[in-house]
């Protein structure tokens, strides 16, 4: 089970280095840990877990914050229609995204990063992914809003990029244009 004892935090190097593609079909290790990210996400979100093994709740995580520098992602929430997104996926890759960005209100965080950092973090407002999936179905996934923000962060993850790269340094609160709020 992953706790939060096995992720990374920032300044560890995993976390800036840009992930390699997971070799398909991938490997029984590389389904176990993917399978062992998923339920780390579902386990953060029980409140009783969440205080027996001090998890921080999570939405996604991705293999480089584990200190692994392969291109696997799990994401588990629920968007604001009630729609579930829980998926464990191997070399996740943006095929298109929106001209028009997103960012959250409340700003994003991140299970490596142990303080808050303030500001609005763009993103693309609608983003079409392909990856595969646990199964190993090549599947493919029209996001927005929401649902596409915490992929992008991910995704973002296994390029060496950390969410705050994208806060604008001297004004981090000032709208980033052609932009929707997202509450």
């Amino acid at each position: 089970m992953i706790t939060m004892k096995d992720i990374v935090r920032e300044g560890h190097p995993a976390l800036r280095e840009i992930a390699k593609e997971v070799a398909m079909p991938p490997s029984k290790e590389d389904i176990q840990t993917l399978k062992k990210m998923l339920e780390f996400l579902k386990n953060s979100q029980d409140e009783e877990l969440c205080k027996k093994y001090n998890l921080r709740p999570g939405v996604g995580l991705a293999a480089p914050q584990l200190g692994i520098t392969k291109r696997m992602i799990a994401v588990h929430f629920e968007d604001i229609n009630g729609k579930m997104y829980s998926y464990g996926l191997f070399n996740p890759k943006i095929m298109s995204h929106s001209v028009e960005k997103a960012y959250l209100i409340a700003g994003e965080g991140c299970l490596s990063v142990d303080r808050p950092v303030e500001g609005y973090v763009p993103r693309y407002a609608r983003i079409t992914i392909k990856a595969i999936d646990l199964e190993g179905n090549e599947i493919k996934l029209r996001l927005k809003d929401y649902a596409a923000i915490v992929f992008q962060h991910e995704i973002d993850h296994l390029n060496g990029i950390m969410f705050y790269d994208h806060i604008n340094e001297n004004q981090p609160f000032q709208a980033p244009e052609n932009a929707r709020a997202i509450g």
